[in-house]
């Protein structure tokens, strides 16, 4: 496949960014069995593999296509982080179904199904993160991508910094931690969590959360709303953690207005896949 139009592909499923109506309308439960059912029929007998996000707390998937699972992100290069306005998975502490959105990934997903205080979940006096789709607040949910490459590459913007000119075909492993926002100051530091340095010859995010439970790996593929009704065509491997850490809202805010992936919003999600078909077995 030709670079440019492998680069594009990887473009389009990094932002996830399929723009939606300003006046966020609410689509009802038939638009979301349509996009299903386009999905499962644009993909019948195609060959596509696994297919992501999904359902964590279901372990039965008839999808036969393998590969092989990539390494220890901490053997693999940090390639890109960036983040989506709630959890595209369903599981863990993170299984209360934010609705069916606007039809374009926005205000669905899934949210913090735990309880915050009435401090932690005061309104702040501003959104953070800002887009066309509404910003972040106290309270929000999201799901933070911890990208990785087995390509000798650095950390950039989309997944484009995945490839490299001797490797377009590398081995991909996300690293995924939901987060719910809250406005203390002494909650965690979500510009520390994303903090990037090298260890051990490779680009890594130092500060990988490491006590939000035992990840929850499996195979499947790139997300993104563009991919509603079709299929993506890449390989990852999961490795998604089932707790959720609080962060300080407002160290989301400066994140968003200075990082070195360009990222500055959260992205929309991709419906969550229910075909057995396009399902891995754990």
């Amino acid at each position: 496949m030709k670079k440019f139009i492998f680069s594009s592909i990887l473009l389009s499923i990094g932002s996830g960014s399929v723009l939606a109506s300003e006046d966020h309308h609410a689509v009802d439960a038939s638009v979301i069995a349509s996009q299903n059912a386009n999905l499962e029929k644009n993909t019948a007998g195609k060959g596509f593999g696994p297919q992501s996000p999904r359902d964590l707390t279901k372990k039965v998937g008839q999808n036969m296509r393998s590969f092989s699972p990539a390494p220890h992100y901490q053997r693999m290069n940090l390639c890109n982080i960036h983040m989506h306005f709630n959890a595209e998975h369903k599981g863990g502490e993170f299984t209360r179904y934010a609705g069916h959105g606007d039809g374009h990934g926005f205000e669905t997903g899934f949210q913090y199904s735990g309880h915050l205080s009435k401090a932690e979940s005061t309104p702040l006096h501003h959104d953070v993160c800002h887009s066309e789709h509404g910003g972040l607040q106290a309270g929000s949910t999201i799901e933070v991508h911890y990208v990785h490459s087995s390509a000798q590459i650095r950390p950039g913007e989309s997944l484009k910094a995945c490839l490299s000119e001797a490797d377009q075909n590398p081995q991909l492993r996300v690293e995924a931690q939901v987060f719910v926002l809250v406005n203390d100051p002494k909650a965690a530091d979500f510009e520390r969590l994303v903090e990037v340095g090298e260890r051990n010859g490779y680009h890594q995010a130092l500060h990988i959360p490491h006590h939000t439970g035992k990840p929850i790996q499996y195979a499947g593929s790139t997300t993104g709303p563009s991919y509603n009704e079709q299929g993506s065509p890449l390989q990852v491997t999961w490795s998604v953690r089932p707790r959720v850490m609080k962060v300080n809202a407002e160290s989301v805010g400066h994140w968003c207005e200075s990082n070195l992936f360009h990222e500055d919003h959260a992205h929309g999600v991709r419906n969550l896949v229910t075909n057995p078909q396009l399902l891995s077995q754990f």
